[in-house]
């Protein structure tokens, strides 16, 4: 029988802060032999935004628009390209941040750029979604102690968590696969981090879940 299974041209991997996303997707962009793309980091506002100051939310989540918007618009990924493409963010990313930190005021002018930005950049094949609870978060967050991140709230971390699930619950534009996290650990543990490429290589259809109890996977339509 012909394996009718294709392969995700364009992967995604996407969540909350520290929960390893970069990591897997430079695995993964490893082991793919395909072109890494990682998401902007420099930002002249977000130090502000973190402080709290006055206006530096809006100024933060525009720089970031507008950078995520040109890198994934390069991205050469018509129907007659053979390249592997991994991503350690979505596009949509940025509009979850946006309703978190925006007033209304500021929503409808961000919105109207968002829209057209949004029509222009492609859409992954395959997008891995990696949950954490917000107590592994901030572990992590304590562990790694980078410097931009240490002004992070829990309420806020608690914040971002509840919009990415929110988010993802809806999501219905790629094929989807959700992993938690939160009791096991890719990065330090080669038996998780082989499980999870395992289930990575299989096809996957809709959404689809990672749940690693005792060894046991389960999925969904």
């Amino acid at each position: 029988m012909a394996n009718l299974f294709e392969s995700p041209r364009y992967i995604a991997v996407e969540g909350p802060i520290r929960v390893g996303k970069s990591t897997l997707a430079q695995i993964l962009a490893e082991r793919l032999n395909a072109q890494r793309v990682m998401e902007p980091e420099a930002n002249p506002f977000l130090g502000a935004f973190y402080e709290g100051e006055r206006g530096a939310a809006f100024q933060a989540q525009f720089a970031f628009l507008v950078q995520r918007f040109e890198q994934l618009q390069a991205l050469d990924l018509g129907a007659r390209s053979q390249k592997l493409v991994v991503a350690d963010y979505i596009f949509e990313k940025d509009k979850i941040f946006a309703y978190l930190n925006l007033s209304d005021q500021e929503l409808e002018i961000y919105n109207r750029y968002y829209n057209y930005f949004r029509e222009q950049v492609p859409t992954p094949d395959l997008v891995i979604y990696l949950q954490a609870t917000p107590e592994v978060l901030k572990k992590r967050l304590k562990k790694k102690n980078a410097p931009g991140e240490r002004a992070v709230s829990e309420e806020y971390l608690s914040e971002v968590v509840k919009a990415y699930d929110h988010f993802f619950f809806h999501y219905t534009s790629s094929d989807l696969l959700i992993v938690n996290t939160s009791e096991i650990d890719f990065v330090d543990h080669n038996e998780d981090l082989q499980e999870l490429l395992r289930k990575v290589t299989e096809p996957i259809k809709g959404t689809q879940y990672f749940l690693p109890l005792g060894g046991q996977e389960a999925a969904g339509a």
